[in-house]
């Protein structure tokens, strides 16, 4: 059976932030991922880590203004500065927390622009760059456009066309099972296809991102397929609980009795 972490932004939000890591440990989890840590100081976020006996997963870099709509800066030429200050964040949390992966996000711009596959392609090797010196992985994730309309990064194929072009060593794929079948299904041959670029993968059911087993995909046989596989890295629990958390987890008892 994969190696779960619980997605501490999506899920536990009964409590505070802080909160989450002890209810996520009482709940069964050894380890977490979460969108951003930047609201709290990083030394804080450790020892809520180290008191839970939590190992960390995966957070991403700061999006540059979730709330007036941005969605990452590597696709922006004009926001190189802003992409430079939020990597040294990152790095910096990193080290700190002990994140073995950063997710960079790519930001609105169109795929076609010559312009902001310039700016990603450079923006990521300096990413990667910055993040292998602190011991640090990067992922690069496509996301639906359905969920975040105008994603510069919004295909598996392109994404891996990307990763050709950038050539890093430091730099892997982020498979999220709930975007790929959103985006073109085949989600067993893209795992068998895909997994010697994987990085990290995510998890959620389709349609409506709850528990996995409760969509229309068959998750227990594509957790299974990464066993196969020999997907050793974490799976993140990127979905939001239907009628609470603790609720929610007949799915894991079930696959930790069989």
């Amino acid at each position: 059976m994969p190696r779960f972490a619980a997605n501490l932004s999506l899920m536990f939000t009964e409590h505070a932030f802080l909160d989450r890591f002890a209810a996520a440990a009482a709940a069964g989890f050894t380890a977490v991922e979460y969108l951003f840590p930047y609201d709290h100081p990083p030394e804080v976020i450790a020892d809520r880590l180290k008191a839970a006996g939590l190992t960390q997963a995966l957070f991403n870099m700061p999006p540059g203004d979730w709330a007036a709509g941005d969605r990452g800066l590597a696709a922006l030429p004009h926001r190189r500065d802003a992409f430079r200050e939020a990597v040294t964040t990152a790095v910096a949390y990193g080290r700190t927390i002990g994140t073995p992966l950063l997710h960079m996000m790519a930001g609105i711009a169109p795929w076609a622009n010559t312009d902001a596959r310039a700016s990603y392609v450079d923006n990521a090797r300096y990413a990667a760059d910055k993040a292998a010196e602190a011991g640090i992985g990067l992922v690069l994730e496509p996301i639906n456009a359905r969920d975040m309309p105008g994603y510069f990064l919004c295909d598996f194929d392109g994404a891996v066309r990307l990763l050709d072009e950038i050539d890093h060593p430091n730099i892997r794929l982020q498979f999220d099972i709930y975007h790929r079948q959103i985006m073109r299904g085949d989600v067993i041959r893209g795992l068998e296809q895909l997994m010697p670029r994987i990085g990290h993968v995510q998890i959620a059911a389709v349609p409506h991102r709850n528990e996995p087993g409760t969509g229309e995909l068959d998750d227990a046989r594509i957790l299974a397929t990464l066993d196969t596989l020999g997907y050793a890295g974490f799976v993140g629990c990127e979905y939001r609980p239907a009628a609470g958390t603790v609720e929610g987890l007949s799915w894991l008892r079930r696959l930790s009795a069989t």
